[in-house]
């Protein structure tokens, strides 16, 4: 039995690549951890919400069951506790400065969370761990964003898992939520680049390719240990 757990879904990625998992034969179930539950139904999802800060806490078993009113989800909680189930693990938990309120908020979220999940999928027995991080992520970077990030990957790689799949995107292309002003400007000046299909590794990248790349990289065995997947490969990956 293939599992995925993914948190970090109410983002521009997150929703592209619960949808690239719900559409993957080969996972029977896909997991969504987060703060809430979202307004959407699968026969495959089942939707985990708590205290994300207390994320190394929970038991996933029981969570399940409590949602397992039938019985239905009997066997995956079978497999999860007797180690019989491969589990894949992604995050693209994220925010930005001005959405969190503060550095220290921002900090919170962008490696804290982060580290939480991979800390308690990976005591679950999750063997891959995916996660989205940024172009310029440098844990000695004067940039705060890009430090926080290359820190987060840092972190990740000293949890050892078996695959870990660091995805350094460029800016990002898709529909947000919220307006961003700068990223805007960004995207009207550098969307030619897509256009003209130049600079593959700065060029604008879509929120689907992401997600696409990544289910890819996890789903193929001959991947091992820790690789970093850049913008550019991220598009070829996703055609």
């Amino acid at each position: 039995m293939k599992i995925a757990l993914i948190s970090g879904t109410s983002g521009l990625v997150g929703m592209q690549l619960l949808h690239q998992l719900l559409q993957a034969d080969r996972y029977e179930y896909v997991l969504s951890v987060g703060r809430r539950k979202l307004a959407l139904k699968h026969p495959k999802l089942i939707q985990l919400s708590g205290d994300m800060t207390q994320l190394e806490f929970w038991n996933y078993s029981e969570l399940i069951n409590e949602q397992s009113l039938g019985g239905e989800y009997h066997s995956l909680v079978e497999n999860l506790e007797n180690g019989n189930a491969t589990i894949h693990a992604f995050s693209s938990l994220g925010t930005t400065i001005k959405q969190a309120g503060s550095e220290e908020k921002f900090f919170a979220v962008d490696h804290d969370l982060v580290l939480y999940f991979a800390k308690s999928v990976k005591k679950m027995g999750a063997t891959g761990f995916f996660y989205v991080s940024s172009m310029g992520a440098n844990p000695s970077s004067n940039v705060f964003y890009s430090k926080v990030k290359g820190q987060t990957e840092e972190d990740l790689k000293s949890l050892d898992f078996d695959h870990l799949g660091i995805f350094r995107p460029s800016l990002l292309l898709g529909n947000r939520h919220e307006f961003r002003f700068g990223e805007k400007v960004a995207t009207i000046v550098m969307k030619p680049l897509v256009w003209l299909k130049l600079f593959k590794n700065i060029r604008p990248i879509y929120d689907y390719q992401v997600a696409k790349a990544m289910v890819s990289v996890a789903l193929d065995e001959n991947r091992n240990g820790i690789k970093i997947i850049s913008s550019g490969e991220m598009q070829d990956l996703s055609k």
